[in-house]
């Protein structure tokens, strides 16, 4: 009975991982045919209402309350521009983020050996900003900052014209504003455009804590927007972020055809917050990648069902980060802005949606929110 205990625990916490968003899944990009993904964030019950711990209705918040600019400091060296047609979102805080990005989660692929796991990242990273990305998409639980941030060194691609996303490990939330230091230490730069909380996991006064730490670095200037990752999977968490004095500026959930997550959607719609999508190709789910439906509209546009389906985010106004470590997969997935899918293809990929039942990371965080107790490892190699 324990060893059967453990190896579910052992899993839940590899889902976790991969679940990160991002920006959060591991995918092989060998395996499926077409471009592929290995994003990141884990996600709720299907929470869609803003209620309160106890039930009652969080009053709304307008637009206006939401916009609060990051403070002066190392971030404004930041010069985001559009490269490869890819469309710049406007934040409510009026910081502009390149829509279409590189998620960068791919432990699953490495085996546990961090010297390899950052090498591979580091190649990748390289790969794709010499392709035209500009936003990538990590966290502190992927292990491999040091890579990411050699491969943007390598790439030749100034600092300040990407956009860097980062996340805190639930561990991390007690010493927030130390660990985003660290972040910023491991990638070797000295702002980030983008943190989130990974996780909903803890106790709500240490998250809280852990988002003001957040907001003292915003203030700083260290910080150009913040996000929360899957905290659709629990309301209270959500509703006692958007009772602080800076809102989110990005929501990042598991969002893909099969769980396009209407009523989350909506929610993030009512407090101005910018939906960012892992698991956008539905964890390579072959159901998915060879649904009749995608192959016609694909063979329409004499695209692959991958780029249909990154296309199909990017018009629903989603920001996207599909993953690959594969060049020419990296190459192939940012070819999606010489077309557009028409408004019937469009909703023949809506109907598609099969509810809460159609996502792949559910977690009960009162349930399982210990397994996020452990700090994630930091690794110490050197690629100078």
């Amino acid at each position: 009975m324990r060893k059967t205990v453990a190896l579910l625990l052992t899993l839940v916490l590899a889902l976790s991982l991969a679940a990160c968003g991002g920006a959060g899944e591991t995918e092989n990009n060998d395996t499926v045919p077409g471009p592929q993904e290995d994003t990141e964030p884990p996600q709720d019950d299907g929470p869609a209402q803003s209620d309160g711990p106890s039930g009652e209705a969080t009053e709304p918040v307008t637009p206006e309350t939401l916009v609060e600019a990051p403070g002066s400091g190392p971030a404004d060296a930041s010069h985001i521009t559009s490269v490869e047609g890819v469309p710049l979102i406007t934040l409510n805080n009026g910081v502009q983020m390149p829509q279409f990005g590189l998620g960068t989660q791919i432990q699953s692929l490495e085996n546990g050996d961090l010297g390899v796991l950052n090498e591979t990242s580091r190649e990748a990273v390289a790969a794709a900003l010499r392709s035209g990305y500009r936003h990538l998409d990590d966290a502190h639980g992927y292990l491999q900052e040091r890579g990411v941030g050699q491969g943007i060194r390598d790439s030749g691609v100034p600092r300040e014209e990407i956009w860097i996303t980062d996340k805190l490990w639930p561990s991390e939330y007690g010493d927030a504003y130390n660990a985003i230091n660290g972040m910023l230490e491991q990638l070797g730069v000295e702002y980030l455009d983008l943190v989130y909380l990974h996780h909903p996991a803890g106790d709500i006064d240490t998250i809280v804590a852990a988002w003001k730490d957040m907001e003292r670095a915003y203030r700083e200037g260290k910080i150009r927007a913040l996000g929360i990752s899957n905290f659709d999977n629990r309301m209270d968490a959500f509703n006692a972020i958007m009772e602080q004095e800076i809102k989110p500026q990005i929501m990042q959930i598991e969002c893909h055809p099969f769980a396009q997550r209407r009523e989350t959607r909506e929610l993030a719609e009512q407090y101005n917050i910018q939906v960012e999508c892992w698991y956008p190709l539905g964890h390579g789910d072959q159901r998915l990648l060879n649904a009749q439906t995608l192959e016609s509209i694909a063979a329409a546009h004499n695209k692959s069902v991958v780029q249909i389906i990154v296309r199909w985010h990017i018009q629903e106004g989603f920001s996207v980060i599909p993953g690959s470590t594969n060049p020419d997969h990296i190459q192939e997935n940012i070819e999606i802005f010489d077309f557009e899918l028409t408004d019937e293809e469009m909703e023949l990929i809506r109907a598609m949606d099969q509810g809460e039942s159609g996502r792949y990371f559910n977690i009960n965080y009162d349930f399982m929110g210990g397994m996020f107790n452990g700090a994630p490892r930091e690794w110490e190699g050197d690629f100078a």
